[in-house]
């Protein structure tokens, strides 16, 4: 890895600002899921380890009113984070003012404090999302070195990356050791992959993945389309997808990247149809030739699940973004299943979903620990597979 990791800067005495992504799911101010901030936590603990101040801030969501300022602080965050860490997270409730650069003067080697969701900086004039530059200064200045550990943000040029980056200082700027991973396995597995590298793409629609299919079709060996964009490129190819979705804009463009894919894009041959979008619609397994006009497709059938296993079963690299079906509803989760358990059980090959509800989906199943890497970013990580520059990366220093 060509970048500074968080271990080539002497952190030991130092101001450390950490930008972690700490965007978790809330539920009447309480975490439902606290993956994101257990991911930063061995950059975190090395740096208190070695004596450095860490000054710890993320955003929260999307600031939009008054009232997103009540429900989306921080606040919460911090009290978890002090849970697992199991010692004090100082909380300030402010991103900029007095009260935060006392508090972090007043930090001693080994603390860590955390500030205010930046995104409330987005309230009046988008100052964060903007990258305005006298926060991005204002910020740097708090710290004498910036490490960011926010891969699931890095997609995004705000204040809080490309804005401290750019103030902190030459050489200042280091990834975290969760952003190294994120670089170090979807950068490797699409650049220079152990062969044959299969890509599963699935999700609603081909206009979110259009990037990535025309990517990965230069760089992988086969790519299997499953999830609701399948249903474009079977119309695109001439047959009756029912009530299926549909991007009826998007059906030229689908038909171009089958015809120009010499065999690559590999479509589902049955699906799972249904009436209507409920889990108790009664349902059936049809060929992808015979589904009825007044019935959608809901997931894969068990004739594609086989067909995709056979693919998976020869790959030594595997990249999995999106599900295969509408598998928050168990009767049409049968499909992600079914290629979770296919990528989770192959053996001696790396295995990597790119974040999103592919991830959500292999972690409820219980196979999160199988897999090589699973990214903590959805759309930094669809961005990276795109192969596109990412700002929250490349404004980290070079090593």
């Amino acid at each position: 890895m060509s970048k500074k990791i968080v271990s080539d800067l002497g952190v030991t005495g130092k101001k450390v600002l950490m930008r972690v992504d700490f965007n978790v799911p809330m539920k009447d101010g309480k975490i439902t899921d606290d993956n994101r901030i257990v991911a930063a936590i061995p950059t975190i603990k090395y740096v208190l380890d070695n004596g450095g101040k860490i000054i710890a801030f993320s955003h929260l969501g999307k600031v939009k009113t008054e009232d997103d300022l009540k429900t989306k602080s921080l606040k919460p965050v911090a009290e978890r984070l002090s849970e697992i860490l199991k010692m004090p997270v100082e909380f300030i409730p402010d991103t900029r003012g007095k009260e935060l650069e006392d508090a972090v003067n007043a930090l001693k080697n080994g603390e860590i404090l955390m500030f205010e969701n930046t995104r409330f900086e987005d309230l009046k004039d988008k100052k964060e999302s903007k990258n305005n530059p006298e926060l991005g200064k204002y910020w740097a200045s708090l710290g004498d070195i910036f490490v960011n550990d926010a891969f699931g943000a890095a997609h995004r040029g705000h204040a809080s990356n490309l804005g401290i980056a750019s103030n902190i200082g030459k050489g200042n700027t280091a990834a975290g050791f969760l952003m190294e991973k994120e670089i170090k396995f979807i950068g490797e597995a699409v650049d220079s992959p152990v062969r044959p590298l299969i890509a599963i793409l699935g999700g609603a629609k081909v206009s979110d993945k259009i990037g990535v299919i025309e990517n990965l079709l230069v760089k992988a060996d086969k790519i299997l389309i499953g999830g609701a964009m399948m249903f474009t490129f079977l119309k695109a190819l001439g047959k009756n997808v029912g009530s299926s979705l549909v991007e009826e804009d998007k059906l030229e463009l689908a038909k171009s990247l089958f015809d120009k894919s010499y065999g690559k894009l590999v479509l589902p041959i049955d699906t799972v149809v249904a009436k209507k979008f409920e889990n108790d619609s009664p349902y059936k397994t049809v060929s992808v030739d015979s589904i009825p006009s007044d019935e959608m497709g809901l997931d894969i059938g068990a004739g594609t699940i086989e067909l995709f296993s056979k693919e998976i079963a020869k790959a030594k690299t595997v990249i999995w973004n999106g599900p295969m079906g509408v598998f928050e509803m168990p009767n049409f989760a049968k499909g992600t299943i079914g290629i979770c358990e296919a990528i989770a059980n192959l053996k001696g090959a790396t295995t990597i979903i790119g974040g999103g509800d592919s991830a959500a989906a292999a972690i409820s199943l219980g196979y999160g620990e199988k897999f090589t890497h699973i990214s903590t970013g959805g759309g930094a990580s669809l961005e990276y597979l795109e192969g596109r520059d990412l700002p929250g990366v490349s404004s980290i220093s070079d090593k």
